[in-house]
């Protein structure tokens, strides 16, 4: 693990693996850099694998709800490859990761060659984001009075179980007092509609996700409407359970689509 620092000046944690062109993976959120270290070691024979713990998450505590905006975490990414001296990289990431990774991507287009968009999450309404938003914050009020695992208690059995799983690993690893000062991304908007999407203009691979917040027809829409998008279905089974399960379910699809787009 190595240290680097926010725009912001705030210090943020990562781990890499391998050499060669700078790939960024971006996990969940819930779940820590080591959800992705499965994939990234598959991946490490041909690239450089980054794999920071976004704010709040992990080794990278962040009690400040004021910090925790989409702005700041794609600013994050950028500040990231400047220490790694990356001019240009690949980005990718799940849930929370990939909505980071299509907000960098698109207010940072010099800097990144692809974008990996794995169970991208939903673009609400005015509607639903206001009940994202009071489900965020009942979130953030659990955490902070009864702990992090009573807080996902509710949420995790209607996700995929492998998201269950990585939470719960991460739960001993993180800050209860970043966990619910994470939440208030839910006050922020990523894109207020999907055909703001278009503005990512790098070649994207966008992997459907297989639960209500992370749903397959949402990401089959986005892919339609990117300029350079490649929607990849099936790449999950029936049955993903755990990181190791995630890695041999991902890998192949990233590995043909990495290839192809830079040529390695």
């Amino acid at each position: 693990m190595f240290t680097y620092l926010g725009r912001d000046g705030h210090p943020l944690r990562a781990a890499a693996r391998g050499a060669g062109a700078t790939v960024v993976l971006l996990h969940g959120g819930g779940p820590d850099h080591r959800s992705l270290l499965p994939l990234a070691d598959r991946l490490a024979d041909t690239y450089r694998v980054v794999l920071p713990d976004i704010r709040g998450y992990g080794q990278s505590p962040c009690p400040d709800p004021a910090a925790h905006t989409w702005f700041r975490y794609a600013e994050d990414v950028t500040a990231l490859l400047d220490q790694l001296g990356a001019e240009r990289a690949s980005i990718g990431g799940m849930g929370l990761g990939a909505t980071i990774s299509a907000r960098a991507a698109t207010a940072h287009p010099e800097r990144f060659d692809a974008a990996v968009l794995i169970s991208l999450e939903d673009i609400e309404d005015d509607t639903a984001k206001q009940a994202e938003t009071a489900l965020l914050d009942a979130f953030a009020e659990t955490v902070t009075t009864r702990g992090i695992e009573a807080a996902w208690a509710p949420i995790l059995p209607g996700l995929a179980p492998v998201i269950g799983t990585l939470v719960r690993e991460a739960i001993p690893r993180s800050d209860p007092a970043s966990i619910a000062a994470a939440a208030a991304i839910g006050r922020d908007r990523a894109f207020r509609a999907p055909a703001d999407l278009t503005a990512l203009t790098v070649p994207t691979l966008v992997i459907p996700g297989v639960d209500h917040r992370h749903p397959a027809q949402f990401a089959e829409e986005v892919a339609g409407l990117l300029p350079n998008g490649r929607l990849e279905r099936g790449v999950f089974p029936d049955r993903v359970d755990t990181a190791d399960d995630l890695a041999a379910a991902l890998e192949p699809s990233i590995r043909t689509f990495l290839g192809d787009t830079l040529g390695r």
